[in-house]
């Protein structure tokens, strides 16, 4: 069973930054990618940004803006949100594509979600 450990939301200005970080912890299985999506009130979940290996994948509503990265030793996705603006505002869920060893059927789990609010 996986968990997740989020941590870095909170309440920043406009224009201020924010780092979120996102650690995966478990045992019989591989994460084949991580990233963030986020859900403001009334709006459709978004995809924010995601990593496998190399490759990374963000939005476009935040790129050239924000910057995800991963540290695989650690399981460990970060989103470094600069420039930020009203309309980041929402709930920033970490996900990861995880395939059990024993399985072998890869699945999306789903962190717990962390509070981004920009407000002046």
């Amino acid at each position: 069973q996986v968990q997740f450990v989020e941590s870095g939301g909170g309440l920043v200005q406009p224009g201020g930054s924010l780092r979120l970080s996102c650690a995966a912890s478990g045992d019989g299985f591989n994460i084949n990618s991580m990233g963030w999506y986020r859900q403001a009130p009334g709006k459709q979940r978004e995809l924010v940004a995601g990593i496998s290996d190399s490759v990374t994948n963000v939005g476009g509503s935040v790129k050239g803006r924000f910057t995800i990265s991963r540290d695989t030793a650690k399981s460990t996705v970060y989103l470094q949100m600069n420039s930020l603006k009203f309309e980041d505002t929402a709930v920033y869920l970490c996900f990861a594509w995880i395939t059990p060893t024993v399985t072998r059927m890869a699945a999306r789990y789903w962190g717990q979600g962390t509070q981004v609010t920009v407000s002046s």
